[in-house]
């Protein structure tokens, strides 16, 4: 993975941990980026796993739409065990 392809992932989990929180509540710019960037893997086992396909046309929108549902699973799972 090169500089850019990286930089790339952190923004979409920066902004599906930020949509995340504000449908969950939460804050902390470290905690959208870790709460994304988990979710972009857990939103993305999930979906395939259930063989939802969110119709999404634009790759990256399509990407932020699944980072952020998976960060909300990930934000409800850890409140539940904290």
């Amino acid at each position: 993975m090169d500089g850019k392809a990286l930089a790339i992932f952190l923004v979409i989990g920066l902004v599906a941990g930020f949509l995340a929180s504000l449908i969950v509540g939460g804050g902390g710019l470290l905690t959208y980026l870790i709460s994304g960037v988990i979710g972009s893997f857990v939103g993305g086992f999930l979906l395939s796993a259930v063989g939802v396909n969110l119709g999404i046309k634009n790759p990256l929108v399509s990407q932020i739409a699944t980072s952020t549902i998976g960060a909300i699973v990930v934000v409800i799972l850890a409140r539940l065990i904290a």
